[in-house]
């Protein structure tokens, strides 16, 4: 029961990661109506500028560090979509193009981070957290950390998409982004805005995931991308809700099943529960109506 427990917590941390980045890529799918093929080296190139400026550059806190690379990333996203994907997505209607070009854009920015910082595995420079007993779970400082950023991160979401003008923007968007434009919404102003919280959405949960992981390689956002894209498939494509529930089920189920199985077969699990959902629920379990 013990091991149970333990694996029960570590699923916390990881349903904590994955609920950052799911929520990430659902906000820029719902507006672009593409999947990023990119986002999972977006995630590790956030965590490469999270290093720079914690072990290479400044120096800073792990922490401080962990916005300066996120936000970086945001930016830098923004760019990305206004110099390669927004032009591809505005002359090619079909989504199938621009995927393939987010494809591309993968093996770019994936060759540009072995390029830079190599293969070798990289480690933040930050303190050795005590392990402290919550009821039954065990985690250490570091990773009730991450947690509480996670749940942050989840309530300023819900309160953006909820209570502000940009939210609700966002959200006419998603529903139709023909009559969002006819209705004065300034269109290319909020698919900038939602590039750059993609983007630091995915810096964010790069530098998270190496933090937990306790290391950094240029191919750890890309081993990690399978496990969003179940987590946004399995919650519901386009549905913000859907990808955080989907998050915690497919965290939770990943790292309890290692208790059990060998730990190299635990995204089996999400793979399993990515089949049986699109045998039984092909829209997802928590899918809003009219989307797929």
């Amino acid at each position: 029961m013990q091991l149970f427990w333990l694996s029960f917590g570590f699923g916390l941390v990881t349903a904590s990661v994955l609920a950052i980045s799911a929520v990430g890529l659902s906000l820029q799918f719902g507006i672009t109506n593409y999947i990023n093929f990119a986002y999972g080296d977006f995630m590790a190139l956030g965590a490469f500028f999270t290093y720079v400026l914690n072990n290479e550059l400044l120096h800073l806190n792990v922490w401080v560090a962990v916005v300066g690379g996120s936000v970086a990333m945001g930016v830098l996203a923004v760019m990305f979509n206004q110099l390669i994907l927004g032009p591809f997505a505005r002359r090619f209607k079909k989504t199938f193009y621009v995927l393939i070009v987010t494809f591309g854009l993968s093996l770019i920015l994936l060759n540009v981070e072995y390029s830079i910082w190599g293969a070798d595995v990289r480690f933040f420079n930050m303190p050795i957290y005590r392990a402290t007993h919550i009821g039954p779970l065990l985690l250490t400082e570091s990773q009730l950390i991450v947690m509480a950023i996670s749940v942050v991160v989840m309530l300023g979401v819900h309160t953006m998409l909820k209570t502000t003008r940009l939210g609700k923007s966002m959200r006419a968007m998603s529903d139709n982004t023909t009559l969002a434009m006819t209705s004065g919404i300034d269109t290319k102003r909020i698919t900038t805005i939602t590039w750059f919280l993609s983007g630091t959405l995915a810096g964010l949960s790069g530098s998270v995931l190496g933090i937990t992981e306790g290391n950094l390689t240029p191919a750890a956002g890309e081993l990690f991308l399978f496990v969003i894209f179940a987590a946004v498939i399995v919650g519901g494509v386009g549905s913000i809700y859907g990808a955080m529930a989907g998050a915690v089920l497919i965290g939770l189920a990943t790292e309890v099943s290692a208790a059990y199985i060998n730990p190299a077969y635990k995204l089996d699990t999400a793979f399993v529960i990515l089949i049986l959902t699109l045998l039984l629920r092909p829209s997802g379990l928590f899918a809003r109506p009219g989307k797929a």
